[in-house]
């Protein structure tokens, strides 16, 4: 917000895939999908974000992103990298930017890969966090179907996210939220 205030800019909307990550798709980033579809819908003009990997971390889906909203007429601002995508050498510059994340997430797949490959060589059966109980559960789902969002569950109990998302994908589609 601060930077946005320095260059005179308005911020109008706040997008955010909070729980999500920059490696899935565009149908499983709603905030993601929407300031795409704003930025068609011509409602701002800037886009502005802390770091390319903020956009995505596949290599494809940013250009393609960038490609739009070039097209829709938004200019880019990536403030971790103080690139501006309004010239072709910041383009190019955030391209790169995108080809590094993307690397990135690909080592950390292999660590993470490579760190359970290890595990199971030891014989360990069990991996990742212990599953939360019947009765954590069970609270997970009173929550979720009051209303409340994934992210403020996951602080109130002291859970993971993919734990509330585990559990909210059990449940009926009605009962959901």
């Amino acid at each position: 917000m601060d930077v946005a205030e320095r260059r005179g800019w308005a911020v109008t909307t706040t997008y955010e895939d909070a729980g999500v990550s920059g490696a899935k798709g565009r149908d499983e980033r709603p905030g993601f999908d929407a300031m795409l579809k704003d930025a068609v819908r011509r409602r701002f003009d800037v886009l502005m974000f802390w770091s390319i990997d903020r956009l995505g971390r596949s290599t494809a889906a940013v250009t393609t992103a960038l490609a739009e909203l070039d097209a829709a007429g938004v200019a880019i601002y990536a403030d971790k990298e103080a690139m501006d995508a309004t010239t072709p050498h910041g383009r190019a510059m955030l391209q790169m930017a995108a080809v590094f994340a993307e690397l990135e997430r690909g080592m950390i797949r292999e660590r993470v890969m490579a760190g359970l490959a290890r595990v199971r060589a030891e014989g360990k059966k069990k991996l990742g966090r212990p599953r939360v109980g019947t009765k954590v559960e069970n609270v997970i789902r009173e929550r979720l179907s009051a209303g409340d969002g994934m992210l403020k569950v996951a602080r109130a109990l002291g859970i993971g996210v993919s734990t509330g998302q585990r559990v909210k994908g059990a449940m009926p589609a009605a009962s959901a939220g």
